[in-house]
């Protein structure tokens, strides 16, 4: 799992989601809730009252259900078209059922019309979102005709119900997906400059190995061939593929030990590339001279560990890296904003395995918060 696609990172975003989607459900149920149910208290005759709750109920408790399905990316879409289906289906039927209730003084379906018409295009696209949205709005009109009420009224209050509830579903939605597509950005990001170093090594790999490799199915098919005809050439032939593939093998570990062991500096420019590409600003002073093979054996894995804590245990915006020496001493301070309190402390596994591999060399590894700045401090002593 990449350091940014950290569980602390998810949980943030979960609650995030929860956030926005409970706010638009609320701004969407919550007016045709208040608004129809204050139309069946105010109605007089029981009947219509009853039928009047009825119809309001199916349509609050079949639209949360709906915006739900359709905000959620676990919901299948067989569900998702239930939903739908059930909530165009009690949005008709509120129309008979809620609308004659009080309808002559409070325009009762104008409260669940205009719910239905600003979440269309939320729950259905753009096109047909609009469609139904339009004929929310003329269902609104006809049923203030038919129960008796103010037609304009009516089309003004749909209307009002309408832009606000789609303003209140639809902006929290637009910054919710912004939050997602630079989520999804920082992630690219960081696979990217990934991908750059494997692309990288394998470019190295095929350059060192191909021509070796190359040379040696040449010799080993020569070989085959004059194996009937010429033994002792054949023999001389396949010595010598022998020969380049220990050869090709000695050099390959060689490329991987120093592609696993790099240079301070590589590692360093790597470090800062991650960091920036996940959006925290990373300053970068290396040392002014290069460091013994040594001691940067021993700081290129504190280094590492310290990159992937200021990505997976701090909401950092900037970060600071500073390396240099001072006589038989090399320092290393590691400094991020955004520390939370659930982050790597001195009793963290991996900052406490770094901190025995330096003891054994001499060295101390320190780490500690000071508000939501977290500071690493590596101190390690060298030949002079």
């Amino acid at each position: 799992m990449s350091a940014i696609d950290s569980a602390g990172s998810d949980r943030r975003l979960r609650r995030a989601r929860w956030v926005v989607l409970l706010f638009a459900l609320g701004a969407a149920v919550a007016t045709a809730f208040v608004g129809g149910g204050v139309g069946v208290l105010r109605e007089d005759d029981p009947a219509r009252a009853v039928l009047g709750a009825l119809g309001v109920a199916l349509f609050c408790a079949t639209q949360a259900g709906a915006l739900h399905a359709v905000l959620t990316p676990s919901v299948g879409e067989p569900a998702r078209r239930r939903w739908l289906v059930a909530f165009l289906l009690a949005a008709a039927a509120s129309v008979p059922l809620a609308g004659p209730a009080d309808g002559a003084e409070w325009e009762t379906w104008a409260w669940l019309g205009g719910p239905l018409a600003g979440a269309a295009p939320l729950l259905l696209g753009r096109v047909p979102g609009v469609a139904l949205a339009a004929l929310a709005v003329g269902v609104s009109v006809l049923v203030g005709w038919w129960a008796g009420g103010s037609v304009p009224t009516y089309l003004l209050l749909t209307l009002i119900n309408a832009v606000m509830v789609a303003l209140l579903c639809g902006v929290p939605m637009w910054l919710w997906d912004l939050l997602v597509e630079a989520r999804e950005g920082r992630l690219a990001q960081a696979r990217l400059a990934a991908t750059e170093e494997r692309l990288r090594f394998a470019r190295d790999v095929h350059d060192l190995l191909g021509h070796n490799l190359s040379v040696i199915a040449l010799k080993t098919e020569l070989a085959a061939r004059l194996a009937t005809v010429d033994g002792e050439r054949a023999g001389r032939e396949a010595e010598e593929a022998r020969a380049l593939a220990a050869s090709a093998l000695t050099e390959m570990r060689q490329v991987v030990h120093g592609y696993r062991t790099v240079d301070l500096a590589g590692q360093l420019d790597a470090v800062r590339r991650v960091l920036e590409s996940s959006g925290v600003r990373c300053a970068v002073t290396g040392p002014a001279a290069p460091l013994p093979e040594q001691a940067s054996a021993l700081l290129i894995p504190v280094l590492r560990e310290a990159s992937t804590n200021v990505l997976r245990h701090s909401r950092a915006r900037w970060c600071t890296i500073d390396i240099g020496r001072e006589g038989d001493k090399v320092r290393m301070t590691v400094v991020n904003d955004g520390a939370t309190g659930d982050g790597p402390d001195a009793h963290s596994s991996g900052l406490r395995g770094l901190a025995d591999r330096l003891a054994e060399a001499g060295g101390t590894l320190r780490s500690g918060r000071d508000g939501d700045t977290f500071t690493l401090a590596v101190t390690l002593a060298v030949r002079p």
